[in-house]
Order: C-alpha cells, then structure tokens, then sequence
C-alpha cells in the first residue's frame, strides 16, 4: 500500500479524518449552544430559529460521522478478515506443495 496522499487514500486515513471531523463538532456545537444563550437573552426570535436549525443539521452530521467511523472500523476488520484468511491458505499452500 502507497502512502497516503488524501484522507482517503486508505481506510485507516478515511477512518481518521472521519473521527477527526466528529471531535470538531463538538466545539462547534458548543459555540452554537453559547450563541444560543446569547439570542434568548436578546429575544431574537429568527435567530433562535436558525441556531436551532444549525443545531439540529450539526447533530445530523455527528450522527452521520458517528456511523461513517463504524461503518469503516467494520471495513478494516473484514480486509484484515480476507487478509488473514488469505495469508494462512498461502502459508498452507506452500508447506504442503512439493519442493
């Protein structure tokens, strides 16, 4: 395998950059929670209505996320899986054929 050059050159990397974005939510949906405060407090009515469709799309992304990393952990597991599997038949292969 090459080295990667993208976030998607591999699994791993995939897995990675997907993880990675997951934790930045966090701090994002907390600056929306403290904008949030911030609107009530001024009784903006169309902001609190678009702070709560960001929050809304926000936990829709971190679900999204949440399952794109379980989704690729089972990947990685299967490859090692058919990898494994593949790696102990040519073991067997060659200590069974004639030298």
């Amino acid at each position: 395998m090459a080295d990667a050059q993208t976030p998607f050159d591999s699994i791993e990397s995939a897995h990675e950059y997907v993880t990675l974005l997951a934790s930045q939510l966090d701090g994002v949906q907390a600056a929306v929670a403290e904008d949030f405060a911030e609107a009530q407090s001024e009784t903006a009515g169309r902001r609190l209505d678009a702070l709560r469709l960001v929050d809304y799309k926000l936990a829709q992304l971190k679900h999204h996320l949440t399952a794109a990393g379980r989704i690729l952990n089972d990947l990685r597991a299967l490859r090692r899986l058919l990898l494994g599997e593949r790696d102990t038949v040519t073991k067997a292969v060659a200590s069974v054929s004639p030298r």
